[in-house]
């Protein structure tokens, strides 16, 4: 019994190192990456999807964000995560600029 609770103490204060803020059983947020000044009429998004953390497939690239917007000169660059609990997961990159 002792061994299991260690084993479980040790699971839960292990942590994968993340650039964004990861929830354990349900993740969902906007970060800013990059901003400049100027306008920004147009938005583009392009994602990425991970199943159960073993397949993820998509192109999240800032190419393919600003062919989905048709922007041509990025200002702003943002990232939103969603996941949930591990098994469905969306990452997405979206531009805006003109």
């Amino acid at each position: 019994m002792r061994m299991i609770a260690i084993l479980i103490a040790v699971l839960m204060l292990a942590g994968c190192a993340s650039y964004y803020p990861l929830g354990f059983v349900y993740t969902e947020g906007k970060m800013g990456v990059q901003a400049a000044p100027g306008a920004t009429p147009k938005s583009g998004k392009a994602c990425m999807t991970s199943i159960l953390g073993i397949v993820a497939v998509g192109d999240a690239s800032i190419e393919a964000a600003k062919s989905a917007g048709g922007v041509a000169n990025v200002a702003t660059i943002n990232y939103e995560v969603r996941n949930i609990l591990g098994v469905y997961g969306e990452y997405c990159l979206v531009v805006k600029g003109n």
